[in-house]
């Protein structure tokens, strides 16, 4: 049984898939507990794998993101060879701390290691994207792990919704005055936020 928070269809809303038809696993629970989260903890069923495949295969799209809480504190090799086999290419958005299936086809980690002081990176595969929420404090370059995988990731930086219009407006002019001074970088919007979707 595996602790679910939601799953839903819609568009993923920021990072490289952005505007691509996607099946959300929301999974319950997270080993980190950040100031801006918007994730509720508490709300979850226990579902089986097969209440899991048979939700997925509702909707039209093959492509579904493992999202949480923390998605990989109860994924595992078995959960994502279903997947698979069902016909879906599987995604995980993760903050990096606990290793994932080997088996992902794309992996998002979103490195929270100001807020949380030896909150290492250790995914146990290739980065695909790497995504840094900045709220216009720590520098984008805290975020990093110390040794830069190889290969390089994409990287992304993403203005953190603060729930203040003035300060993330400031934030979002940080985040493009950082990326035009440093090119390797590019701009990740919550564009579900921004057109009003889920």
């Amino acid at each position: 049984m595996r602790k679910i928070n939601d799953i839903f269809y819609s568009l993923q809303g920021e990072g490289f898939h952005t505007g691509r038809p996607a099946v959300f696993i929301r999974f319950a629970g997270c080993n980190l507990r950040c100031p801006f989260c918007d994730t509720s903890f508490d709300d979850f069923r226990e579902m089986t794998d097969d209440d899991i495949l048979a939700s997925a295969c509702a909707y039209p799209a093959r492509f579904v993101v493992l999202t949480g809480g923390e998605p990989s504190l109860q994924t595992d090799d078995e959960l994502i060879a279903r997947l698979h086999a069902a016909g879906f290419e599987v995604a995980m958005e993760s903050n990096g701390t606990h290793r994932v299936p080997s088996a992902l086809d794309w992996l998002t980690v979103s490195p929270k290691r100001p807020w949380h002081q030896g909150a290492e990176n250790i995914p146990g595969r290739p980065i695909d994207e790497l995504k840094v929420i900045f709220d216009g404090n720590a520098h984008p370059n805290d975020f990093l792990p110390p040794t830069m995988p190889h290969p390089a990731p994409r990287l992304l930086l993403q203005p953190c919704d603060t729930g203040d219009a003035r300060r993330n407006s400031l934030i979002i002019h940080q985040c493009i005055d950082y990326i035009k001074a440093h090119p390797q970088w590019r701009l990740s919007l919550q564009t579900h936020k921004l057109a009003g979707f889920k």
